[in-house]
């Protein structure tokens, strides 16, 4: 079928793509990846992952000036046949973007975009983070001016099904970006989005906030059983109106890149700071019943800072390059000064790869990585099998919030081996075959993807186990074209 597909396609289709597939056997009891997150670098941390674009030109561009018109879609999903969980199957892939691209309409140099608008400066390639990512919950129009040296985007569209999801509301979405390079040696962006709900009168989809709701219940699950409680007349079970509310949220985005002069290759530095918009709302079931609690005043103070930094070195021209990336976050809800959360925690990370090169097609691979993370509401890492019964204070609190014996995670990872790129040098030439080995210590027991079990039942059957270490041998490939 792909053939056929293929063979098909004429002069003015464009296929490209992206894939990566491992095998990684995992005799520790780990589920094929080396750490937890890209916070200690891609390499060994993710998984399966295919991507094919498409591009129609239904209008080709001449050296004329005249209009044209392209058309694009992505389908991508992270799920290939017998290297994970999901085998492959058809319903683990998505179509992730759709547009119509128009130039030339009586503007030079100005592009139309109708549909996913999607857009960013550049990646961290040790990690893969896309910091500077505008518009990625959108669809709408946008207008683009590019020149040789500035790039001017304006957007303006709806995000309300890609985070409301199933309980659309419309999401008002606006912003643009700038990026000028002063010379090819130097270019500079900025940018931003922001976010509007607006609460309807009858819309229940709108923002809403279910009044008085203490943080503590909500975690818990216990808002509807306090409310009962302290109204015992209420003989019909009627818990308080939700208020209607508007919801908003922003994001901010900075970028500089230098490169091209003495052994700096190029180097990118991303910063970002974003508002996260509010949840919908949840729901609790008591006596039976069901009622939904609306979050919008119980998570509109999330806010994420970000700021990353990537090096490409040539150290010795065809012999030695080198990359050397750094991140740091910092997550914050003023909402919530009682529980772990991912939305309140610092975290910082620094990776270091080299390749050296043997021949032009046999490479050889270091790469370190040193991460921290930290939960500012207290426990959340268990250093020790047993430390699920040490989780305040050091003792087992079945009602308590933390986690775990420890409010800090320190990891280091190490990776090495052979590489074989067939197109020649450069640490991100692809495709890329490789054979590596990856150790990775943690203060944190079993800091990897496992299926140990966990909990306090007293006749747990499997046992326990305490390792700090882990170790994975991965034959891997990956390749974009």
């Amino acid at each position: 079928m792909i053939y056929l597909l293929i063979s098909s396609l004429q002069a003015n289709t464009h296929v490209g793509g992206y894939f990566r597939v491992q095998a990684r056997p995992d005799f520790q009891g780990g589920s094929t990846g080396l750490g937890y997150w890209n916070l200690y670098g891609r390499l060994l941390n993710e998984g399966s992952y295919a991507t094919i674009d498409f591009r129609k030109e239904l209008v080709e561009r001449n050296s004329n000036g005249d209009p044209w018109t392209s058309l694009h879609f992505r389908v991508e999903g992270g799920s290939i046949g017998n290297s994970d969980t999901g085998h492959g199957f058809l319903n683990n892939l998505r179509l992730s973007q759709t547009f119509v691209q128009a130039g030339n309409l009586g503007i030079p140099d100005f592009t139309l975009q109708v549909g996913t608008l999607e857009n960013y400066f550049g990646d961290l390639g040790l990690y893969d983070f896309r910091p500077s990512t505008l518009f990625f919950e959108t669809v709408g129009v946008s207008g683009r001016y590019q020149t040789e040296k500035l790039e001017v985007l304006g957007a303006v569209g709806d995000s309300g099904y890609a985070m409301r999801r199933g309980a659309y509301n419309s999401i008002f979405t606006a912003g643009g970006s700038v990026r000028y390079r002063m010379i090819p040696q130097i270019e500079i962006g900025a940018g931003g989005q922001y976010r509007y709900e607006l609460g309807t009168q009858g819309n229940r989809n709108s923002p809403y906030a279910s009044p008085d709701v203490k943080y503590e219940d909500y975690l818990r699950g216990e808002v509807v059983q306090r409310f009962m409680l302290a109204n015992p007349l209420n003989v019909n079970q009627q818990f308080p109106i939700p208020q209607l509310r508007d919801a908003t949220s922003y994001k901010g985005i900075a970028y500089l890149g230098f490169g091209g002069f003495g052994p700096v290759i190029w180097n990118n530095f991303y910063a970002s700071f974003e508002k996260a918009h509010p949840s919908g709302s949840t729901t609790e079931n008591y006596q039976g019943k069901n009622y939904t609690i609306y979050l919008t005043d119980l998570t509109d103070e999330r806010t994420a800072l970000f700021i990353g930094n990537e090096l490409q070195l040539r150290i010795i021209p065809n012999r030695w390059d080198m990359a050397w990336g750094m991140v740091y976050g910092d997550q914050r809800d003023g909402d919530n000064n009682i529980a772990p959360s991912d939305w309140d925690r610092t975290y910082a990370s620094t990776v270091l790869r080299s390749q050296f090169y043997l021949t032009d097609i046999f490479h050889v691979l270091l790469e370190s990585s040193v991460a921290q993370e930290y939960s500012r509401n207290g426990n959340t890492f268990r250093e020790h099998s047993d430390s699920l019964f040490k989780n305040t204070e050091g003792i087992s609190d079945t009602r308590g919030f933390e986690y775990g014996d420890s409010d800090t995670r320190n990891t280091w990872q190490g990776k090495g081996g052979i590489v074989i790129n067939p197109l020649g040098t450069g640490i991100f030439s692809r495709p890329s075959l490789r054979i590596l080995y990856g150790a990775q210590y943690s203060s944190q027991n079993n800091a990897f993807g496992n299926f140990f079990v966990e909990n306090i039942d007293q006749f747990n059957q499997f046992g326990n186990v305490e390792q700090h270490w882990h170790h994975i041998i991965s034959l891997e490939t990956e390749a974009w074209f």
